[in-house]
């Protein structure tokens, strides 16, 4: 890349702190800077009664889309009461950046808030085992990931490595196709 070329745009993985999740994605949203935050439904206790309530599923984490520059300038500015932090990819010791496709993928599954969508434990969960597969039809048609049982369902399990993973809700195994491996 020329030095006179603007960096592309890239999916980092964030954390903060005290669960301020929200507030940075607000901040975000009024900058105009693409975030996501996977988000679930639970059961809170309000007053008398139990509420649904869309909250994250793992606090202190958000997705952002955008160029190093950029969030390095966010992580400088003081007007933000959030302080931010790269997650660190262990090998190459750099921020964690994921790809395009496969932050396509995640979000297409955690975006559903669907009760039967499961997130798994990166450390817990081998992906390394089962096949590569695409979805090719339903609600999660174009997901790339890798086709497990969960719970004695067949899933496609997307996952940002070292992160966290994602379930989708049962899939017809008549809407999966295999990736060839390049």
């Amino acid at each position: 890349m020329g030095k006179n070329e603007p960096e592309a745009k890239q999916w980092f993985a964030i954390r903060v702190t005290y669960s301020r999740e929200m507030a940075l994605k607000e901040y975000l949203d009024r900058c105009r800077m693409e975030s996501f935050i996977p988000m679930s439904y639970k059961e809170v206790i309000k007053g008398e009664r139990k509420v649904r309530k869309l909250v994250p599923v793992i606090h202190n984490l958000v997705f952002v889309r955008s160029t190093r520059e950029k969030l390095d300038e966010i992580k400088r500015d003081i007007s933000l009461k959030v302080p931010i932090r790269y997650i660190m990819d262990r090998e190459t010791r750099r921020p964690l950046v994921v790809p395009d496709r496969q932050m396509h993928s995640f979000i297409a599954v955690a975006g559903a808030y669907d009760e039967q969508i499961v997130y798994l434990d990166p450390t817990i969960v081998s992906l390394r085992e089962g096949d590569r597969v695409r979805i090719v039809g339903g609600v999660f048609s174009g997901v790339e990931g890798i086709f497990i049982r969960i719970k004695g369902d067949r899933r496609v399990v997307v996952s940002i490595e070292g992160v966290m993973a994602v379930a989708t809700a049962f899939v017809h195994p008549s809407l999966i196709e295999p990736v060839l491996q390049k």
